[in-house]
């Protein structure tokens, strides 16, 4: 599968890949195509939330009908820019996620993100759209979920109370966002009523 900005035909490169509805066009060559343009999930909300715990939870629930990924797994080197939204590596997954759909599974993709830095991206066009699910929780009970993990995962008192800023930040914003990010509290949810409620939150959007 070519990186869904590359056309087949001509080999060019398109900054802003051009879809019109099930159909990818070339402007150079005027090269047309059949490209699934499906929806991406992004299971997101703060570190400790539980995104981590219930993305392989979801394989079960939901294997066969959705592909699900962890995307801290290309977190590393050239893609840790340091750009305010982290567009290359943010891209790179679209990219990534896109290709996946091809194979006609949509992807629901594991990891802290917010509409903006999805939606003004050159590859937002290869979606239908994007739905956003953050997994939130109470302060308290975030930050004694950060410091129990491992110390190889580097979770310092500093970088807790950054975590524990966003928290609060989607709390308050997640309403206001465009598209709107739906928020589901883990603070006492059993593992099992997670699972469903995610589950069924991909369920009820599926094409």
């Amino acid at each position: 599968m070519l990186d869904p900005r590359i056309c087949p035909r001509c080999g060019d490169l398109a900054e802003v890949p051009a879809v019109e509805g099930d159909v990818r066009l070339c402007h150079r060559c005027g090269h047309r195509w059949s490209f699934r343009r499906l929806p991406l999930f992004a299971l997101t909300g703060p570190s400790g939330a539980g995104k981590s715990t219930v993305g392989p939870a979801l394989v079960e629930r939901l294997g066969g009908r959705v592909t699900v990924l962890e995307q801290d797994v290309l977190w590393v080197a050239g893609l840790r820019d340091d750009v305010n939204g982290h567009p290359t590596f943010r891209g790179t997954w679209l990219r990534m996620a896109a290709m996946v759909h091809q194979n006609g599974r949509p992807v629901v993709l594991c990891g802290t993100v917010v509409p903006p830095e999805f939606e003004t991206l050159p590859e937002r066009a290869l979606f239908s759209e994007i739905h956003y699910l953050a997994l939130v929780a109470e302060s308290e009970v975030l930050a004694r979920r950060l410091r129990a993990r491992p110390a190889w995962r580097g979770w310092d008192e500093p970088r807790i109370a950054e975590m524990l800023e966003f928290n609060m930040w989607l709390h308050k914003n997640a309403d206001t966002l465009d598209p709107p990010v739906t928020l589901f509290d883990t603070t006492t949810a059993p593992l099992d009523a997670s699972v469903e409620h995610v589950a069924s939150w991909v369920e009820s959007r599926l094409p």
